[in-house]
């Protein structure tokens, strides 16, 4: 069997996978070493800066499998290979809006092509079109995680139940997920686990488990009912506190520049986010055109979860106090669980008309479309229950 130890190759814990929510929430059953090879192909992408297209391929190397979660050298070849058999059938679904403002149902395969060299022991894979816009577009609706956090999950399901959670990051509390949507959310095939004991038993209470013993948060989960019927869950979780970490620093480097992360408490957080957003050098090289401010500061806190991005900012967090015995923690701000407003007319004619000038939402406009229809699509979205929680922040606050 080749060996595979190669000096050249690397491996960041640090590395943070991005999704598009629209992933993270479409339904599709991935086995735990296909999921595997899917966030390893994101961070290699990223790593390497070659991004993700339907042409390219992208090498993941067995070492890199090994190393990052841990399983025995014969196992992860072994593994592999047998994904590689099995990846290519797999298909996932996910919703988007018409032109017309109705909801299209989608289905397609995650790759095109998926390519094992044996004597390398390495796979290759090429991502199919319609999912790359939704792993390549970096905005603010996009969850990032370290894939350090899921290294030592054992169950595709756990992997999915962490990856629905932490995009609630910002609030700590999911809306009720009904229990059909949950399933097929967490990989579920229809059909399986039809009584409630079973799927607590066998699904939901081990991959709590895995997450709250693995992972950097600490979930608590409860079931809701019609009747003497459970008809959802909904979830609570919180940052586990931690250990404070040393500073290290690089001979070859400045040695008053940091190359550690030190894990602020969300007050911290939301403090120091504060903070920085009153900085002019910080608002005119991070904040986005008519995002508010108090976007952006959520927008900051949210940022100062990534290692690197902290490293970026520290020399003015120290600038601001952050590392004083003087510092006193902020009280962090409740924010409410999302759900439907019912709004008058002239209400959603008022936040249509502000929402179709606002450049937050630009991403929304179909191409070639006209304010008048754009803004007639947010009057239909807006009166939606479905289609109105992804604005709930901004109708809550305009309302």
């Amino acid at each position: 069997m080749v060996d595979l130890h190669h000096k050249n190759y690397r491996w960041e814990m640090s590395e943070l996978v991005v999704k598009d929510n629209a992933l993270i929430n479409a339904s599709y059953n991935l086995d735990l070493t296909e999921q595997r090879l899917i966030l390893l192909a994101i961070v290699e992408a990223r790593e390497s800066g070659k991004g993700i297209n339907a042409n390219d391929p992208l090498n993941i190397h067995a070492e890199s499998y090994i190393n990052q979660f841990g399983v025995h050298r014969n196992t992860a070849y072994q593994a592999l290979k047998d994904a590689c058999d099995d990846l290519f059938a797999r298909q996932f679904s996910y919703q988007s809006l018409s032109e017309k403002g109705n909801i299209q149902h989608h289905k397609s395969r995650w790759v095109s092509e998926v390519i094992y060299v044996e004597q390398e022991a390495v796979v290759k894979l090429i991502f199919a079109p319609a999912i790359i816009p939704l792993i390549t577009r970096l905005e603010k609706h996009f969850t990032s995680y370290e894939l350090e956090q899921v290294s030592q999950l054992k169950s595709a399901y756990a992997v999915r139940l962490y990856e629905i959670l932490i995009a609630w990051r910002s609030t700590g509390k999911t809306p009720v997920i009904g229990l059909d949507d949950f399933k097929k959310q967490i990989g579920i095939n229809e059909g399986d686990y039809k009584r409630i004991d079973v799927l607590k038993s066998r699904v939901l209470e081990p991959s709590i488990k895995q997450i709250n013993e693995h992972t950097d948060i600490i979930v608590s989960v409860a079931q809701h009912k019609t009747g003497r019927s459970v008809t959802g869950f909904s979830f609570r979780f919180k940052q586990k506190p931690q250990p404070k970490v040393e500073q290290r620093t690089d001979p070859k480097r400045d040695p008053n520049t940091p190359d550690f992360f030190v894990e602020m408490t969300d007050a911290q957080r939301h403090l120091f986010a504060h903070k920085l957003s009153e900085l002019p050098e910080v608002g005119s090289e991070y904040a986005e055109i008519g995002e508010s401010a108090e976007d952006f500061t959520k927008r900051l806190a949210d940022m100062l979860l990534e290692p690197k991005k902290f490293r970026m900012f520290y020399p003015l967090l120290e600038q601001l106090g952050f590392g004083s015995k003087k510092i006193q923690s902020a009280p962090i701000k409740q924010v409410d669980e999302p759900k439907f407003i019912e709004l008058r007319n002239m209400q959603v004619n008022s936040l249509s008309f502000n929402m179709s000038r606002d450049k937050k939402f630009a991403h929304l406009k179909q191409e070639n479309e006209s304010p008048d229809d754009f803004m007639q699509r947010l009057r239909i979205m807006l009166k939606d229950p479905k289609q109105q929680i992804q604005f709930y922040d901004y109708v809550n606050a305009k309302k």
